[in-house]
């Protein structure tokens, strides 16, 4: 394998990129082969930057680069690394640019879930394919859904229920919501609730705030004080997560009480919060880079590639997604794939996703990837052991029962 500089590609994908992460071209044996081109729209800068980011993309270039050592496939792969900055206009822009004028066959990642809504219905319309990653909204397998994508990794059905099941059984039955004031804040809200009335709990708050320019939540925090509820959630993500855990502790909601519940950690928060903070958190997740010798072995590759960062699940899904669209376009073969979106994803479907990172997984008719879902709970300073050793799992959640039952989805595609 040789991996050569595009030049040509990284211009394409726009003004956004810097010069310091070129377009990746990965030459296969054959001279002259067609190119299979994959666009990693992910958050290159802002909230997300650290959790996907340049992380997607190197996760993506790895299961480039062992597909083509395993399988030696005759045509050439591509990818270019795209910014959407959190902003749906610019998402759906650049997007569009790579399928009308680009030849991009496949958009990867999309870690906001308004960016990610917009370009499912752009990838259906221009028949390509879209494997959502970092977003987060359950309409993608339900009233959005589309034969010309599938959602890998996670969800707002699968994060609030293996987390809220776990936190009532302890006795957390009274729910103060803080909330990011878009599309993935609401959508955790959404899929909390019906798992806290269904087990006799209440929600007796729910407080928005803009995002991603909130970075001081001390009103909030004191109206969860007063709430008097048992448990403090918070449906958000990125700095303002990380913000207002340490405020928290700070305005001592912890200590009247309160546990604080963050619905959308990843393990560079844990990482920015530092242990001391963060201790206690449960949190549910798909992934984690210290589970078994898969995922150790992955992580061991990843981390040099990626200043040292052990990776998230959107980098493990950025490689997991991408590895099986790969088999898929061998195994119907390139001209038709990069011809038919639609047609690339039912291949995807047919085959069963193998690979050592995530567990028991299939691939439904509603588009969601199905597979093991874990409740982790952060390890104290004294039970860390080494570096990045920062949770334990305290349960498994089967991969059958880890996602929305697909007939309360309401996905209109055929079983």
């Amino acid at each position: 394998m040789r991996l050569t500089i595009s030049r040509r590609r990284l211009l394409a994908a726009g003004a956004a990129i810097p010069l310091a992460t070129p377009a990746i071209v990965a030459n296969a044996a054959v001279p002259g082969a067609p190119a299979v081109r994959i666009g990693v729209l992910t958050a290159l800068t802002g909230e997300y930057a650290d959790s996907s980011g340049y992380g997607s993309v190197e996760g993506t270039k790895m299961a480039v680069e062992d597909f083509i050592a395993e399988h030696k496939p005759d045509f050439r792969i591509e990818v270019v690394p795209g910014d959407m900055q959190d902003k749906p206009d610019i998402g759906v822009t650049l997007a569009r640019s790579w399928f009308d004028q680009d030849g991009i066959d496949v958009a990867v990642d999309m870690p906001n879930s308004a960016v990610a809504l917009a370009v499912a219905t752009l990838t259906r319309e221009k028949n390509k394919v879209a494997l959502f990653v970092g977003a987060g909204t359950d309409k993608l397998t339900g009233a959005a859904c589309s034969p010309n994508h599938l959602h890998w990794a996670y969800d707002t059905w699968a994060i609030p229920h293996a987390t809220t099941t776990a936190v009532i059984a302890d006795g957390g039955d009274t729910w103060f919501f803080i909330t990011a004031d878009y599309a993935y804040g609401h959508a955790l809200v959404d899929g909390c609730t019906p798992f806290i009335k269904a087990a006799g709990g209440k929600v007796v708050g729910d407080r928005g705030f803009p995002f991603p320019d909130t970075s001081d939540f001390s009103s909030y925090l004191v109206q969860a004080q007063a709430s008097g509820a048992k448990v403090l959630a918070l449906a958000m993500s990125g700095s303002g997560l990380i913000n207002c855990i340490k405020q928290s502790q700070e305005f001592g909601n912890t200590r009247m009480g309160q546990r604080v519940v963050g619905l959308g950690i990843l393990l560079t928060t844990l990482h920015a919060l530092g242990l001391e903070a963060a201790q206690g958190l449960v949190y549910s997740d798909s992934f984690y880079w210290d589970l078994n010798e898969g995922t150790r072995a992955f992580a061991k590759r990843f981390a040099p590639r990626y200043r040292n960062i052990m990776p998230t699940m959107l980098h493990a899904g950025c490689y997991s997604a991408t590895l099986h669209y790969l088999k898929a376009v061998a195994a119907m073969g390139v001209d038709k794939a990069k011809a038919d979106g639609a047609a690339t994803v039912a291949q995807m479907k047919a085959i069963p996703p193998q690979d050592p990172l995530f567990s028991h997984a299939a691939i439904r008719p509603d588009g969601r990837k199905i597979h093991d879902m874990f409740l982790y709970q952060v390890k104290t300073p004294a039970e860390s052991r080494y570096q990045w050793d920062y949770c334990q799992v305290r349960r498994t959640i089967p991969a059958p029962e880890a996602f929305r039952p697909i007939a309360e989805g309401g996905c209109k595609l055929p079983a």
